[in-house]
């Protein structure tokens, strides 16, 4: 059974930092890809950054060097590094785990709210 489990979640002020953590049992991060996305009252669940096996990492353009996603494959865990975090990306966060055949996995969330 796949599980992902998210942490790191919380308050902070607009300016601020806070990195988030994920760590998988059951399956692996060597995967077709890796990644999170997050979702806001209100909207629709979005791509924030994502890591494929080849490396090659894909940022949403309103985070793009501010964000860094990273992963310990020795771990089995993934983080996300936010800085100079706005308002705007107050949102619950999700961590996911896109196997080869497509089958999506999900962690069950982490709030990250950002006060102006």
């Amino acid at each position: 059974q796949v599980q992902l489990v998210e942490s790191g979640g919380g308050l902070v002020q607009a300016g601020g930092s806070l990195s988030l953590s994920c760590t998988a049992s059951g399956t692996t991060f060597s995967n077709r890809a890796i990644g999170w996305y997050r979702q806001a009252p209100g909207k629709q669940r979005e791509l924030v950054a994502r890591i494929y096996r080849e490396r090659i990492t894909d940022y949403a353009d309103a985070v793009k060097g501010r964000f860094t996603i990273s992963r310990d494959n020795a771990k089995n865990t993934m983080s996300l590094q936010m800085n100079s975090l706005k308002p705007e990306d107050t949102a619950v966060y999700y961590c996911n785990v896109q196997t080869w055949t497509f089958e999506n996995y999900w962690g069950q969330g982490t709030q990250v709210t950002v006060s102006s």
